[in-house]
């Protein structure tokens, strides 16, 4: 009986000219948003590869110079774009997509897309996420807002009861009426993105497209049961539509903002100025390569000359003033460590509120796990940003070493052999694997498997009070 119920709604909505419409609109709306994401990614693409070649070319063609005039020279790490940005661009045109890497500083990321973009921004854009998230939940309220309603006003629910159907076959033949409809056209968006993606990468890991799909399948089959719950306990359309679209407001669009307000407020950044002062009065505390005749760097002197057991700098077997150097580089790479740690443990203690508030709506948990299967979440981007800075660590060394090694005190004129950039490595930056991202979303896989158990158990709450 159950199939029997879901087959006459399968019916009764192929038959409405409105599904037909909506359903019509939103493979459009898909296929534009893929397309302006389709231009947008090829875009980015195409000036990523020509400033990386740019800048490689840049860097090894100082020829012969002098390593610190080349580790102030600096170059630049650019984060790759990813495939999957195609779906859920997350938080990319917030973060920057390159660093300059230079001696004694770890500087932010740089071309940061939302700081060139107009007012008009702020009406939001179209991409498939926003399509996924908002538009097709909105879709399935609506849709099954009088699923059971009409049946009740009709009086045909009467005649299924008559026929031996039990509340529960009832309920369930409803949920799978208005679900899989939403299934099939979940399918045809995610297999346009997927002729994109393919396209554009053809290495990408499908792991991550199907685990996004099932995500936004569960999605959507919470979403489900709650409209058929609704729409069961409702006395009639109007009011089961209403109560639907204040769960849809409060769910997608007030809990997300609250939350966001919220842990900003608990867990708030330091301000830029705040985090400079303090790294600059940590650095203070240290060796400066730049400065001789501080205490810091007199210690070091004392310290050095004591281990090789000489009584000045230039009996040493290297260039003091090229290891002064590497050893400022190693304090002042601490203390960024120390300050960007904890400006990450601010974003744990922010991560931490939004995955306890993720309860109050399946909305958060799936937000989280699409930018994540994306790469486009700030966890990737903090991955990037230190993957940058132990690049610029280990240039700084190869500089130094070369320098203390092959010139003596004072010989700041020392020309290294061009050689020596090319022993500077480009930037690569791995994203992680399919595991380490299942790995690091368990608090928001196990809230969904909540949301999804609590829907079911809510659509037989429902069924049992018809």
């Amino acid at each position: 009986m159950i199939l029997h119920i879901a087959k006459k709604e399968l019916k009764e909505t192929g038959r409405s000219t409105a599904f037909l419409w909506i359903f019509a609109v939103v493979i459009l709306l898909n296929s534009i948003s893929l397309l302006v994401s389709y231009n947008q990614y090829t875009a980015k693409e195409e000036q990523h590869e020509l400033a990386r070649m740019g800048e490689r070319d840049r860097w090894l063609g100082q020829g012969s110079t002098n390593p610190h005039n080349a580790a102030h020279y600096g170059t630049y790490a650019f984060k790759p774009t990813f495939a999957l940005s195609l779906i859920d661009p997350g938080v990319e045109k917030f973060t920057g997509v390159s660093v300059f890497l230079e001696a004694h500083a770890r500087n932010e990321t740089e071309q940061v897309a939302a700081a060139d973009q107009t007012g008009l921004s702020r009406f939001g854009e179209i991409t498939p996420d926003f399509i996924l998230l908002f538009i097709i939940p909105l879709i399935i309220m609506v849709l099954s807002h009088q699923t059971v309603t009409r049946e009740k006003q009709d009086g045909t629910f009467r005649l299924v009861k008559m026929q031996g159907v039990s509340n529960a076959q009832f309920i369930i033949g409803k949920w799978l009426g208005n679900y899989l409809p939403i299934v099939f056209l979940t399918t045809i968006l995610f297999l346009e993105a997927i002729i994109v993606i393919a396209i554009l990468d053809p290495t990408v890991t499908w792991q991550f497209v199907v685990a996004m799909n099932v995500v936004y399948l569960i999605y959507f089959a919470i979403i489900t049961s709650i409209s058929v719950s609704v729409s069961a306990l409702s006395k009639n359309a109007g009011i089961s539509l209403v109560s639907l679209l204040a769960i849809w407001i409060i769910s997608c669009l007030a809990i997300p903002k609250i939350a966001s307000s919220y842990t900003n407020s608990v867990y708030p950044y330091p301000t830029r100025q705040e985090f400079q002062t303090a790294v600059a009065e940590d650095k203070r505390q240290g060796v400066d390569g730049h400065d001789p005749w501080s205490e810091a760097s007199q210690k070091l002197a004392e310290e050095t000359m004591q281990t090789y057991q000489v009584s000045s700098l230039e009996e040493l077997p290297f260039n003091f003033d090229a290891y002064r150097m590497q050893k400022g580089e190693e304090h002042e790479a601490r203390v960024y460590f120390k300050h960007y740690e904890n400006l990450k443990s601010v974003y744990g203690e922010q991560k931490g509120v939004y995955q306890k508030l993720a309860i109050l709506s399946p909305f958060l948990p799936v937000r989280f796990l699409s930018m994540s299967l994306a790469n486009t979440d700030y966890s990737t981007h903090w991955n990037f940003t230190d993957a940058a800075e132990k690049h610029r660590i280990e240039m700084q060394r190869i500089l130094n070493t070369n320098f203390a090694e092959n010139s003596e005190l004072g010989d700041w004129g020392y020309q290294a052999d061009a050689s020596l950039l090319a022993e500077i490595p480009e930037f690569e930056f791995e994203s992680p694997d399919f595991s380490e991202t299942v790995h690091s979303n368990r608090s928001n896989i196990f809230i969904l498997i909540v949301w999804t158990f609590s829907s079911i158990g809510f659509l037989f709450i429902a069924s049992n009070r018809l």
